[in-house]
């Protein structure tokens, strides 16, 4: 993941890694000389886990632009884990459509509740189409939304 703005080994921890559980700042490099990425001292790479999966964030010092050729899905339990993970990541960004958000430094985010993909993938092509409809409706996914739309006879 290239970095649009200077990281700091702060940013991803208050941010990323206290919403989800197995995550962790893994190791902070720092420039040590001045370099396009920064001033010697300011950081260059931080390596980080994201509930398990392990990333690397590098401070290119060039404006990069995020897209959502690039986003994080983040499977949710519950509405309550949508809810939380929804308001804390879209707090300074901007909310879209169909679950998608994107964080107050650009990076994109699909925040879906688990039962919204199983729903999706009922072998009933009806109750399918009814949810998928329910979905582009939504922008923060509402699982009992989800529900109606699903148990509509």
């Amino acid at each position: 993941m290239l970095a649009r703005r200077r990281i700091t080994a702060q940013r991803p921890r208050l941010i990323y890694v206290s919403l989800l559980p197995n995550s962790r700042i893994d190791r902070v490099q720092k420039n040590v000389i001045d370099a396009p990425a920064g001033k010697a001292g300011s950081v260059l790479i931080v390596e980080f886990t994201l509930a398990g999966q392990r990333f690397l964030a590098l401070n290119g010092g060039t404006r990069f632009e995020y897209t959502h050729a690039i986003s994080f899905k983040i499977d949710c339990a519950d509405q309550a884990e949508v809810d939380r993970l929804w308001n804390a990541l879209s707090k300074g960004g901007k909310v879209e459509q169909c679950g998608w958000l994107k964080d107050r430094y650009g990076v994109s985010w699909q925040i879906v509740p688990a039962v919204a993909i199983e729903m999706l993938a009922d072998p009933d092509p009806v109750k399918a189409a009814r949810v998928m409809q329910a979905v582009l409706q939504m922008v923060k996914i509402d699982i009992a939304g989800l529900r109606r739309a699903y148990d509509d006879a």
